[in-house]
This record gives structure tokens, sequence and C-alpha cells, in this order.
């Protein structure tokens, strides 16, 4: 390589380097040594209680969300987008669905909750039509402010994002592919499951990591949601930090912390996955 290739790639790789140095690396190390000192010095104490059982079931139930919600999430959106995207579906429906998606994908936080409690609370329109005809959704087990409630508020923001993120890549699906798949006698099934899909994995993968970073990093909506009172990561640092249980900024730090460890565990697991697909893809 030439000094100018190389002068050529430091111009054009080299900002978007300092750029997440800047606000990636920096930060994480920042919090890294906030999580490590305290009133009295350097200590791990701090990083010890990520260990506690409070916040191992907070961990727990962010990861739990995050994962139901990012299935709910792309298998929702990915299925609208390949429906929007048939030839059958008239221009303005698409239209249609696109600006709806691009407002429902940012309609989060509080409004978004109290748009559920009025819908599906305790005393919602839905639930109070349910009742009307005898369905108790309540008394059958189903709570709004717990795990399944969470993943169905969830889900309203999702399933766009999803079908945003997505149908570029739908629509890079080649129209000769398929025809030269029907051509060869292939259904619609064997179409997706040996040309479709595999083409389609990497973006699909690389599509639920985000749904699932979008999910695991969510506060305003399930605070609002809850009232605090199902623990999740972002809650309990919430908590250390505003004083309601205990004033900690170097706990919430390490809370903080092992949300990039888990964050960084999901990254590891898509490149494995990216990696093993692409050697399959290349058989």
């Amino acid at each position: 390589m030439s000094w100018r290739e190389r002068a050529a790639d430091i111009i054009f790789v080299g900002p978007f380097l300092l750029f997440a140095a800047a606000f990636l690396v920096l930060p994480s190390l920042g919090l890294f040594v906030q999580a490590v000192t305290t009133a009295h010095g350097l200590s791990l104490a701090p990083l010890a209680t990520l260990w506690s059982p409070d916040h191992l079931v907070a961990f727990r139930n962010s990861i739990e969300v995050s994962v139901l919600s990012a299935m709910v999430g792309a298998i929702g959106g990915g299925i609208g987008a390949w429906l929007t995207l048939t030839p059958g579906m008239p221009r303005w429906a698409r239209a249609l669905v696109s600006t709806f998606s691009a407002v429902a994908a940012n309609f989060a936080g509080v409004p978004l909750a109290f748009a559920f409690i009025a819908t599906l609370g305790t005393l919602g329109v839905i639930t109070g039509l349910l009742k009307a005809v005898g369905i108790d959704i309540y008394a059958a087990g189903f709570s709004l402010f717990h795990i399944e409630g969470l993943v169905i508020v969830y889900a309203y923001f999702q399933i766009p994002l999803m079908l945003i993120v997505i149908t570029p890549a739908l629509e890079g699906l080649r129209r000769e592919w398929r025809e030269a798949a029907e051509g060869l006698g292939a259904s619609t099934w064997q179409f997706w499951q040996h040309v479709g899909l595999p083409v389609l994995l990497p973006s699909l993968l690389s599509a639920a990591i985000l749904l699932f970073g979008n999910a695991f990093s969510a506060y305003a909506t399930p605070y609002a949601l809850t009232a605090g009172n199902l623990p999740l990561v972002t809650i309990d640092i919430s908590n250390v930090l505003s004083g309601n249980v205990s004033l900690s900024p170097a706990e919430g730090a390490a809370l903080a912390c092992g949300m990039i460890v888990v964050m960084a565990a999901a990254m590891l697991l898509y490149a494995l996955l990216a990696r093993r697909v692409g050697k399959w893809r290349a058989r």
C-alpha cells in the first residue's frame, strides 16, 4: 500500500475514529473510572454491587424485556415491511405506513406510557370494552405494569423501527432472483428459505441488535408505566443517583458499566453469527 493510499484512508477513516473515541470510548472509560472511585479513594465495592440480588433481578428483567420486544419487533416489522412492498400494495398505502412508522418509532416516553394506561390499564378503554363482553384480562393474569405489558408497549415503537430499518434490505432483493427461482420450479417458501432469508439474515441480525439496545436503554416509558416498581437497570441507575434508595454515583456508574458489558456481549454474539452466516453463504 502506497503512502497516498494510507493518507487517503486516514483522511476518510480518521474523523470516524475520532468521533467514536470522543463519544464512545472516552465516556466508557470515564464511567469505569467513576465506578471504582469512591469518597474514600479507589475501591471495587461499587462494581461488586452488580452481583447483589436486586441488581441481578433488574438485569434479568431488562434482558428479558429487551429480547422479547426485539423478537416481537423483528417479526412484526419484518412481515409488515414485506406486506408493504408487495406489488399489489397501493402507493398511498405504502406512504401511509411509512409516515406512521416514522412517527411511531419516535413516540415513546411518558406520552406513550399514559396512552397505554388509558387504553389497556385497569380502567382503560379496551379493558372496559372487554369486560363488557365478559372478558376480564386482569383476572386472567394479564397486567400492563409487568414484563408482558411492557413488551406490548415497547412493540408500539419497535415494530415501526424494524419496518423502517429492514425496508431498504427488502428492496435490495432483486426481482430477477424471484423470477429465476420460480422458473426453476421453486415455491414461495423455497425461495425465502434458500434465497431470501439467507440474503437478508445479516440485516435481520443487525436490526435485532438495534431493537435490543433500543429496549435495553429505555427509561422514561417503563418508569412512567410502572412508577418505578418493576426492577430494571435504567430504573436502578435512577434510584441510586436520585437518592430514592441511596445516593451513590459510583454504584450508578457501575450499573452503567454493566449495561455496556451486556451490549458488548450482544454485539459479539452478532459478530459471531454474522461470521458464521457469511461462511455459510460463501459455500
